[in-house]
């Protein structure tokens, strides 16, 4: 197994572990709901530490319910995902392109280089 295969198997499987430990391990067990995310537990703080604190902006799109609002966020995850895969498939394209442009100017810099020589 290569090095960047042992990496590669190790990152996959740390986050395996960040997802499923906290399932596993019953994080947040202990509240209403238990994965509710940073937005709402800011809120619940700010109610509780000033019950009359009015926020200084609205958002521009309240979806109808939570469904449209989880499948909203996975569209935009899914895109930063595709964005960030062209991004690093063209990058790997490119190297490679340039590699093969080089092997070959050497090997026709090596048969003119061998062409001359037998010419003289």
């Amino acid at each position: 197994m290569s090095r960047n295969a042992k990496i590669n198997s190790l990152l996959l499987l740390v986050v395996a572990a960040l997802a499923v430990l906290p399932l596993v391990l019953g994080l947040g067990d202990h509240k209403e709901e238990p994965f509710a995310g940073a937005d709402a537990e800011a809120e619940a703080a700010i109610t509780e530490i000033a019950p009359d604190y009015e926020p200084w902006f609205s958002p521009l799109y309240e979806p109808a319910s939570g469904e449209i609002e989880s499948a909203l966020f996975a569209l935009q995850a899914a895109l930063g995902a595709g964005v960030l895969a062209y991004y690093f498939g063209v990058h790997r394209g490119r190297k490679q392109g340039e590699a093969r442009a080089e092997a070959k100017a050497l090997r026709s810099g090596a048969a003119s280089g061998s062409a001359a020589s037998g010419d003289a």
